[in-house]
């Protein structure tokens, strides 16, 4: 993990604590919902939120396809191919045989 990741996982750590002071002690929370005549919401804690985001993340990533060519941006697995002219593979008879690229049709990247 990056320094950021671990510092916003330490600040998310702290609320935590926080929040669980503030519902364990219900004195203050109970007073103040006395005087609202609406319901208190539930209170959702934001490490909850994170990994409901990290596990939406998991279950977009598609499992590679094995022996097809993967885009690595976008994991699309239909290219159109060009002849890379910049890297000739060999010349015969004053022909050029050029290398192919292969651009991914749904985002353009480069493979």
């Amino acid at each position: 993990m990056s320094e950021f990741e671990e510092k916003v996982l330490s600040l998310l750590e702290k609320i935590n604590e926080k929040l669980d002071k503030l519902l364990s002690s219900g004195t203050k929370t109970s007073q103040y919902s006395s005087q609202q005549s609406t319901p208190a919401p539930s209170i959702i804690k934001p490490s909850e939120i994170v990994e409901k985001q990290e596990e939406e993340e998991k279950l977009k990533e598609k499992p590679p396809v094995e022996g097809r060519r993967v885009c690595p941006n976008c994991g699309g697995t239909a290219f159109r191919t060009e002849e890379d002219k910049s890297h000739v593979l060999f010349q015969q008879g004053g022909i050029k045989y050029f290398a192919k690229k292969y651009i991914c049709k749904n985002c353009g990247t480069e493979v």
